[in-house]
């Protein structure tokens, strides 16, 4: 089984809703400014039975733990600032190009860290990739009709997208290439057969190149010597094989096989 994660992340659409903020000075600020960029309404805890979220921005710890208490008796998840032991939930550090945004998130362990993370991607991360979305979200309807095989679709979407692709995300020109690459977009995702051997049972010695086969590949085969921390890298929706059934070339689709060495 691979490792367990420290918190589900989700991307909650609240535009419109009220989201009580509890508290004042600069830390509770940031977070009302945090909610009505995100489009909802920051309201005080009166209102509290008209919203499902809440921060708590207080300095005094008792306080803090007492308004805590209060609003999750009313049945809304509560955000303490500074507190992780007290949150149902962590804001993340927001690198937004949107409509594409990226959270970078410590489970509360540290926001520096989160931060100076998101500020090493915002200088290698294209200004642009917003509009690659959108050309990307304007040109769905085509892709479905030229291709209307959902695994055939992204396929051709992972070709595209990948290093070196006609689509490659780090490329600041990419989207202005979407409506050539929609005439024809299976040209770039012939059949692939890529072979792995691990040098080891430890994901983290997955090469970038391997990690990123074993992510787009739609079928892996392997032997049982794999272990499952290996095969978690893989889509969840991938099939699995056992290494004796593997193709001795390309077929439909891109498949990795999988031995250890």
């Amino acid at each position: 089984m691979a490792g367990l994660i420290a918190s589900l992340p989700l991307f909650h659409q609240v535009a419109g809703s009220r989201i009580v903020v509890v508290g004042s000075g600069p830390m509770a600020e940031a977070k009302r400014r945090l909610v009505e960029r995100a489009g909802a309404v920051p309201v005080g805890e009166a209102e509290a039975h008209h919203a499902a979220l809440a921060f708590v921005a207080l300095e005094d710890a008792g306080e803090a733990a007492a308004a805590r208490q209060r609003l999750k008796a009313k049945g809304l998840l509560v955000n303490v600032a500074d507190k992780p032991d007290l949150c149902d939930f962590t804001t993340p550090s927001i690198l937004d190009r949107d409509p594409l945004l990226i959270a970078i998130g410590t489970g509360g362990a540290s926001a520096g860290l989160a931060k100076h993370i998101r500020l090493r991607l915002e200088a290698i991360l294209p200004q642009r990739l917003g509009e690659l979305a959108r050309a990307l979200a304007s040109g769905r309807d085509t892709l479905r009709a030229k291709l209307p095989d959902g695994d055939a679709r992204r396929r051709a979407v992972d070709a595209a997208l990948r290093p070196g692709g006609t689509l490659d995300p780090l490329d600041e020109g990419s989207a202005e290439r979407v409506a050539d690459w929609l005439a024809n977009p299976a040209a770039d995702a012939p059949a692939r057969l890529e072979r792995i051997a691990l040098a080891s049972g430890d994901p983290e010695d997955l090469t970038l190149r391997q990690a990123r086969w074993l992510g787009e590949a739609d079928a892996i085969y392997h032997d049982a010597h794999v272990p499952p921390a290996i095969l978690a890298r893989a889509r969840a929706d991938a099939a699995r094989h056992p290494l004796h059934t593997a193709p001795d070339r390309p077929v439909e689709g891109f498949a990795v096989i999988l031995t250890r060495d």
